[in-house]
């Protein structure tokens, strides 16, 4: 199936505690790019977003108390075109499974997402920011009908 990526994306953009500095610095050296598009993020880093930066960003709830789930939903629903996530590799989060659903979604629905600052800015430095994008969001139903198909002979 495909889904249109208009040139005016929604952008989520997501910190672990001990990244979200290096998140603010991030969108400070990209806030003339990510102006143009709309922004949405989890609890505290739309909130520091918005307060150090002046964009506007809307809000989640923060990642622990659901806010990776909320943005999940977003990306399954078609409301999400890409997400900017700097998750701390060195930390465990109470909110893993959540985390690993979004990041599941994210290739499921076929959006661009960065873990990292260099990611991230390959991402928005990118051609396809300043014009529309065909995705190709993977058929759930074709995909179990192929796994049937291929785990057919163990029945």
């Amino acid at each position: 199936m495909k889904k249109r990526m208009n040139i005016k994306k929604r952008i989520a953009l997501i910190a672990h505690d001990h990244m979200k500095d290096e998140m603010i610095s991030w969108v400070r050296e990209n806030k003339e790019e990510l102006a143009k598009h709309r922004l949405c993020g989890t609890g505290t880093t739309a909130m520091l977003i918005e307060k150090l930066t002046g964009l506007e960003v809307e809000k989640y709830k923060s990642g622990p108390l659901g806010g990776d789930a909320q943005i999940s939903a977003e990306i399954t629903n078609g409301n999400i075109d890409m997400a900017i996530f700097f998750s701390d590799p060195l930390a465990a989060q109470p909110h893993d499974p959540d985390i690993r659903a979004l990041l599941r979604l994210a290739i499921l629905y076929d959006i661009p997402l960065a873990n990292n600052r260099a990611t991230a800015s390959f991402i928005i430095k990118s051609e396809y920011m300043h014009s529309d994008y065909e995705r190709n969001i993977m058929d759930s139903g074709e995909l179990a009908s192929e796994r049937e198909k291929q785990f057919s002979h163990l029945k």
